[in-house]
């Protein structure tokens, strides 16, 4: 497929909330040469970014758990979500600063060295969003404050430090179901950021 297999694009607003539901409509080229006129839904809320904080010495985990009403609807018991600490990308921000800026307001760690290691997309046949995913090294010496989110945005954050190995058994448990977590404690089992407690 390249570029020429899309045209006619034609968008229309469903909802501009939160974030924007798009309606788009396009003709699409199948490999057999046919057109056809396509229609999806395209929920656009920017792009994010996420941060596995990992203390080398305890072999230990900075996560966060809260309260997400999409996977309440989605019939999970109270709704609570375990989580790497992460947040949207504001505007005239980059992805590096956004989650300099997040430690701080989730989890109350200053960090000041942070490491990229990919960008991906958690749901791209409904989500536009982008996320851009960092590792970081704290200490106890970074701690500023408590953490638990900013009020004005009506979060309520619970800071979680956890051994590595119990964070990596809470996947396997189903304690741990968000994608991006899941992907960060991976990473730092693969590349071998820290040794498990047993």
């Amino acid at each position: 497929m390249n570029s020429n297999s899309v045209k006619n694009i034609t968008k229309k607003v469903l909802s501009k909330a939160w974030a924007t539901l798009y309606e788009i409509d396009y003709d699409f080229q199948f490999k057999d040469g046919s057109w056809k006129r396509l229609s999806r839904e395209s929920y656009d809320r920017g792009n994010g970014t996420c941060i596995l904080l990992y203390n080398t010495q305890k072999s230990t985990v900075i996560l966060t758990k809260q309260f997400r009403m999409p996977a309440y609807h989605n019939d999970e018991k109270d709704g609570m979500s375990i989580e790497v600490c992460a947040g949207a990308i504001d505007k005239n921000e980059s992805a590096e600063a956004t989650v300099i800026r997040e430690a701080e307001e989730e989890v109350g760690y200053r960090i000041q060295n942070v490491k990229h290691i990919m960008e991906a997309y958690s749901s791209p046949g409904a989500l536009t969003e982008k996320m851009y995913f960092f590792v970081g090294e704290y200490s106890q010496d970074m701690k500023v404050n408590s953490g638990g989110g900013v009020a004005s945005e009506n979060e309520e954050i619970e800071v979680l430090e956890l051994p590595f190995s119990m964070a990596l058994k809470m996947i396997e448990t189903g304690e741990i179901k968000d994608t991006k977590t899941i992907i960060l404690l991976q990473y730092a089992q693969i590349h071998s950021l820290m040794k498990s407690n047993g």
